[in-house]
């Protein structure tokens, strides 16, 4: 949901539309650019290093084998898997983490090095295993207007992309952008590939027929009066494009933005045109995007790992929606949307309080939550979405054009005219940074799920340096630090709860998880994600009750008429067998407001 020229891009009735634009406090439809933003020229972002011969491996032992402690238990350990994998191997030395250094005698070639990571990670007590790869200065993406891009670099406010490059650009990774289509840009089209345009309507599609395999953007403007009364007239958004390039714009390339995920690929998936976008188009959208069927539509050849929906629409979260997100997650493609520009709770709009999606808040270059940035409990996680004017400003004007989101655009009012690049507000543009960095996870690790991508992100996110009244979810999205933690520790088994069970005044609920699969017992840092909406959480006791019936008290009665709880915390949970039914408990002790779980998770 981007804020540039005021279209929040809303779904009124069966109409959805796009999430950008400068918010307003109304719901109505409020598209996607700022007018008056600045045009400003281009920018990039690093390559990735080819891969290099492995001289050492990093081994880590789980705390109770015998090499965790022994380095004589571990030499040995080394010795003997090099024997199995045909390679000398032995013990080096010991790390400031406890972990284990393994020389392999000299430069190793990549496959061959893999024959002994193979059997270190074949043994129940190695906790992991990595390469003792080599860093290097980074080298700043040559894009002529990477300089502006803050969003992604600035240690207040930036989302630290730039480290998590040396690990991961998002290679072998299609990210489907569901929204107005694309329109032709230089600074894109290298990582463009075919997607469709699921617009039924003619009339809003303008061009002349219903669905087709051309998702090319036709332009969303419209005259005053005609997407409702009262609609005011509005110039074409190129949405998708700018939420395209900040995704996966080529880098390097000497001219316009850097991507963060630069060498992922984009689907464009068009849906919304004049007056937004409807539901049943939407929800079709999200199927064959994520490699479901749709009658009439051919099968999608290159199925979506991410799909991003900066748009968003009034209302909770229909049975439509759900059903087709959580089909798409069910086929393994991680669904980021846009958490709405309205300053109001998320979970009044759609689709960012559907579950099974990573709900996106807009922070600004202080570090704050963005003026209109909604807001709560449906909140994952935050996000850069600038701001191009002051909340105090004139709304559609833009005075702080530096303080946007800088992405690739197009400068025609109606039909397409030349590519430009243009700095945007709003959620829409936020949600793209998460799509980005979900893109660079699952490049870097192909087997991580929907729901651990979703937990890495929230668990690795830092505070933000501002405030956020209402709830940003989880931080500010840390790209280094989240791809750091998924490459070098094995995926956290992960099992979460999204069924409501309201909390009634004066009264006691339970919401259960059962975990199985899991080994042995439950870790030392638990991390127990909890997400309650409720008008007075000083009325709230939450306990984690363990299978055996053993109580961890997370919150107790504190935050007095502060609504809603949307936090991680972690649980000293190790004398607790993991396997078995865990159960989040809520005592309401008095009387006058009343709320729901919402959603709730065990990270092990």
């Amino acid at each position: 949901m981007h804020a540039p020229r005021r279209r929040l891009i809303s779904v009124v009735a069966m109409s959805v539309t796009l999430l950008a634009g400068s918010a307003t406090a109304a719901v109505a439809v409020t598209p996607a650019s700022d007018p008056a933003a600045h045009t400003l020229p281009n920018a990039a972002a690093p390559a990735a290093p080819a891969a290099a011969p492995v001289e050492h491996l990093i081994v880590g032992y789980k705390s109770s084998a015998p090499e965790a402690g022994s380095n004589t238990a571990a030499a040995a350990d080394a010795t003997a898997k090099g024997e199995k994998a045909g390679k000398k191997a032995k013990f080096d030395r010991r790390l400031g983490t406890g972990a284990a250094l393994v020389n392999l005698g000299g430069a190793t070639a990549p496959a061959d090095a893999a024959k002994l990571i193979e059997q270190f990670r074949a043994d129940p007590d190695v906790a992991y295993v990595e390469p003792d790869s080599r860093a290097y200065a980074m080298a700043t993406p040559d894009d002529t207007e990477y300089a502006k891009q803050w969003d992604l670099f600035e240690p207040t406010a930036g989302m630290n992309v730039p480290a998590a490059w040396d690990k991961t650009t998002g290679s072998g990774v299609t990210v489907a952008v569901i929204d107005t289509g694309y329109v032709a840009h230089s600074d894109v089209a290298p990582n463009i590939v075919a997607g469709y345009d699921f617009i039924s309507d003619s009339t809003a599609a303008r061009d002349g027929n219903g669905r087709d395999n051309n998702p090319a953007d036709q332009g969303d403007w419209s005259a005053a009066g005609e997407c409702g009364t009262g609609s005011k007239a509005s110039d074409s958004s190129w949405h998708g494009t700018h939420v395209a390039g900040t995704i996966a714009a080529a880098t390097n390339n000497g001219k316009g933005v850097a991507g963060i995920a630069y060498n992922a690929k984009i689907q464009p998936v068009r849906v919304l045109g004049k007056c937004g976008g409807a539901t049943s188009d939407i929800v079709d959208a999200i199927t064959w995007a994520s490699g479901g069927t749709v009658a009439g539509v051919p099968a999608n050849p290159t199925p979506a790992k991410v799909i991003n929906m900066s748009l968003g629409g009034s209302g909770t979260c229909s049975s439509s929606y759900q059903n087709a997100i959580n089909a798409a997650v069910a086929r393994g493609t991680t669904v980021v949307v846009a958490a709405g520009n309205s300053n109001a709770d998320a979970s009044s709009f759609t689709p960012a309080s559907c579950n099974n999606v990573i709900t996106v808040a807009a922070t600004n270059r202080t570090g704050d939550r963005s003026f209109y940035s909604n807001f709560g409990a449906k909140v994952d996680v935050s996000a850069p979405g600038g701001e191009t004017r002051r909340a105090t400003d004139t709304p559609g004007t833009v005075t702080t054009p530096e303080n946007g989101i800088l992405s690739t655009l197009n400068n025609g009012t109606t039909t397409p005219g030349a590519e430009i690049y243009k700095p945007y507000q709003g959620t829409s543009m936020a949600a793209p940074h998460i799509a980005g960095l979900a893109a660079l996870l699952v490049a870097a690790k192909p087997s991580l799920t929907p729901a651990q991508v979703e937990a890495a992100i929230k668990a690795n996110a830092r505070p933000l340096a501002g405030t956020c009244t209402g709830g940003c979810g989880a931080g500010l999205a840390d790209a280094a630090a989240t791809v750091n933690a998924v490459t070098s520790t094995p995926a956290t088994p992960f099992f979460e709860n999204t069924a409501d069970y309201a909390i009634a005044d004066n009264s006691t609920v339970e919401s259960p998880i059962t975990v199985t699969g899991v080994t042995g017992n439950a870790p030392a840092a638990l991390k127990v994600g909890v997400n309650i909406a409720h008008t007075y959480i000083g009325d709230l006791k939450v306990d984690l009750v363990a299978p055996d019936g053993t109580v961890y008290t997370l919150h107790n009665r504190a935050g007095g008429s502060t609504a809603n709880i949307n936090q991680t915390y972690t649980v000293d949970a190790s004398s607790e067998v993991a396997n078995g039914t865990w159960k989040l408990r809520v005592n309401d002790n008095a009387g006058g407001d009343t709320g729901k779980i919402d959603s709730w998770s065990l990270g092990f």
